[in-house]
């Protein structure tokens, strides 16, 4: 294997680690016997490569260990062979010192002890870890063995190992082995979360920008506007502590014997339509008050919230506690400009340092939460009862409190790191009426049929045509993950344009980790787990009519086992189960279960029996490709014009034009 050693590197968080230890970069890979994984601060070798048990502890300052099982093990605790622990160990330096690699001790002894599942399986077996796909009957024991709270992270790790096979030096699972296990693994949650039809999801995307726009084309007034509020306030109250601890019932200044005062405020700063359009009813316009403001500015956080999820597959607690400096622009030599927001994450693994992509579009609504929360934060510093730190000041998170003396708002004096409560999303649509069009999130008959596509469960709720979608943060986040997998399903033109920009970045830093930095691990298994399942979808849709067998619709449904085309949940289980396999090729796809001999995902010959037998049992012809075949066979006849007579080349061209006029046959004979 052809590896640059300079790419590897230690990246734990510890004062122990730097470039210039030992352990810092094995010389070769695998790593040698005797290479110092860890150190203390003598500099004396804690644990070396070969040892059955790590000690991570000088790392982790805390008992720490890693246990590969090839050494004494408790009473009850199965062993892992010899030879299988050698491959675990092998995973786990690459965990280690791989370029992205992890940054602290639980993250790798948390990993490992997933992966040990696999490994003392494999050992049970009598197999090597590294011959597992090769065993399909082994492999579907997996899921038994796993708990469903950790089934995902294990497979985004699995995933990761798969992509980095070449760097690694192995493979665990391959591509259709994982797909297997993904669509077998215990569900940890009892109703699987809804995926928003693409025309409300398009919508209520589109009616959050719009009001993000609206609020940044109004920024210049809404920060005068609030800012003279603030002082009107101090002056009124002689401090903005006094104001903060008025009466409920005492008058401010733009109140009492003002009548309308806040009216004229918000008529000479320009914001009476502002506020009108989001935030009262008509009859309501002429009567603003200066709680309308604050009012405001909470929904323009709610609403900046909303559009970060939708761009990103954060969770909501994670984009709760963004900070204003999260956005960062990372230049990638495949992918350009990649866009990404800094945070803290909990999930799986702890981290305060992960980054999630996102779309240029998310800088919307970062602006849009800079503003409210530092408009918010001059409030906060000026009232000496509130407890701030530098940073608190200097880098707010997104989302505070109000602080203004109007706002009438409780536990102003709770220090800053103690987060106010997020709302749910449907609290937010139901708090702020002028947002959505009730009308328009009402499902119809086209989007409660899409919906069921990807979510089979949807059939068990009260969901139905007529009713108000019920929104969800986490919906955000799976339809995200559907549509970076999926896109053909969003059919909103203005939304493919709008998200273009974010799906190839986002699918290759989740996918295959290009990303130089550290992704959110709980994203990236949130991304994979996806994948998997549109994989098993797109299985599913071979009932319908698109695709043909060149032996007719009787082997089709031999291949799907009999599965009528009207029974999808069977169909989806079947595929589930991985009876049925599925793999794209130029002329549709081929079903064979395991590994084909002739090379079928990418030479056609096979396929459509351009080699002068009859085409493959396996293969699947899609009628979508007619085009794209007949484009193809032109091609090919371009160069057989020109191709030396009876060469290897022309009779591999030959046999192309064969396979390709066989599967153009089969199409057109099946359309009649």
């Amino acid at each position: 294997m052809s590896m640059s050693i300079n790419m590897l590197g230690l990246s734990i968080d510890s004062p122990l680690v730097s470039s210039s230890r030992p352990n810092f970069r094995p010389p070769s890979w695998p790593p040698p016997a005797d290479f110092p994984v860890v150190l203390d601060q003598q500099g004396e070798v804690i644990s070396r490569y070969a040892d059955p048990v790590w000690d991570l502890s000088p790392w982790s300052l805390k008992p720490t260990t890693v246990n590969f099982g090839d050494g004494p093990q408790r009473r009850g605790v199965a062993s892992i062979s010899p030879a299988n622990a050698q491959l675990l160990r092998q995973v786990a330096a690459w965990l280690l010192w791989r370029p992205r690699s992890i940054r602290n001790a639980d993250s790798l002894v948390s990993q490992v002890k997933f992966l040990r599942i696999v490994f003392k399986l494999c050992s049970r077996e009598k197999i090597l870890a590294s011959q597992l796909s090769r065993y399909p009957a082994v492999a579907d024991k997996l899921p038994s063995l796993i708990a469903s709270s950790h089934a995902f992270s294990l497979l985004s790790t699995l995933h990761m190992l798969f992509n980095e096979r070449l760097n690694l030096g192995f493979t665990i699972l391959d591509q259709e082995a994982l797909r297997r296990l993904a669509a077998a693994l215990p569900d940890h949650q009892k109703q699987q979360t809804l995926y928003i039809p693409p025309r409300i999801y398009g919508y209520q995307l589109n009616r959050l920008r719009a009001f993000l726009e609206d609020f940044l084309s109004n920024r210049d007034g809404i920060d005068r506007c609030y800012r003279y509020c603030l002082e009107a306030y101090d002056k009124h109250y002689g401090t903005l502590e006094r104001g903060s601890r008025r009466a409920q019932g005492k008058s401010g200044p733009f109140t009492g014997r003002y009548g309308r005062g806040f009216q004229r405020v918000a008529d000479e700063f320009q914001l009476s339509q502002l506020l009108q359009r989001w935030c009262t009813s008509e009859a309501g316009a002429e009567n603003l008050r200066i709680g309308t403001l604050s009012t405001y500015l909470t929904m323009a956080s709610r609403v900046g919230i909303a559009y970060v999820l939708n761009l990103s597959l954060m969770r909501i607690q994670e984009a709760w506690n963004l900070r204003c400096n999260c956005l960062e622009i990372e230049c990638d030599t495949l992918l350009g400009h990649v866009y990404l927001l800094k945070g803290t994450t909990n999930k799986f693994t702890e981290d305060t340092n992960a980054r999630w992509v996102t779309s240029p579009y998310a800088k919307l609504a970062i602006d849009v939460l800079s503003t409210v929360s530092r408009l918010r934060m001059l409030a906060a510093k000026a009232n000496p009862l509130v407890p701030l730190s530098r940073e608190d000041f200097e880098n707010p998170h997104l989302v505070v409190r109000p602080y203004e003396p109007w706002a009438r708002a409780k536990n102003i004096l709770l220090p800053h790191s103690s987060r106010p409560s997020y709302p749910s999303y449907q609290s937010v649509i139901d708090d702020h009426p002028f947002l959505f069009d009730r009308n328009i999130i009402r499902l119809n008959q086209q989007d409660l049929e899409i919906a069921r596509t990807t979510t089979p469960t949807l059939k068990l709720t009260n969901i139905a045509v007529g009713s108000i979608w019920p929104f969800s943060w986490h919906q955000l986040r799976r339809t995200g993950a559907v549509n970076m997998q999926a896109s053909g399903l969003v059919s909103d033109s203005s939304l493919q344009y709008q998200l273009k920009h974010a799906t190839l970045s986002m699918s290759l830093y989740y996918g295959q980790g290009y990303s130089r930095v550290r992704l959110s691990e709980s994203a990236r298994s949130e991304y994979i787990r996806t994948m998997y399942e549109v994989m098993s979808h797109d299985i599913a849709n071979l009932a319908s009519d698109r695709f043909v067998s060149p032996y007719g619709s009787e082997r089709k449904w031999e291949i799907l086992q009999i599965v009528s085309p009207k029974d999808r949940i069977r169909l989806l289980a079947a595929a589930k189960a991985g009876s049925i396999s599925w793999r794209e090729t130029l002329l549709g796809g081929c079903t064979k279960r395991g590994p084909c001999e002739y090379g079928g995902v990418d030479n056609i010959v096979r396929c459509g029996g351009g080699d002068g037998r009859g085409p493959c049992a396996d293969a699947l012809y899609d009628r979508e490709r007619h085009g794209d075949l007949q484009r193809l066979s032109n091609i090919i006849s371009s160069h057989l014009r020109i191709a030396p007579l009876n060469s290897p080349y022309w009779e591999s061209l030959q046999a192309q034009q064969k396979a390709i006029q066989n599967a153009l046959q089969t199409i057109n004979n099946d359309q009649i």
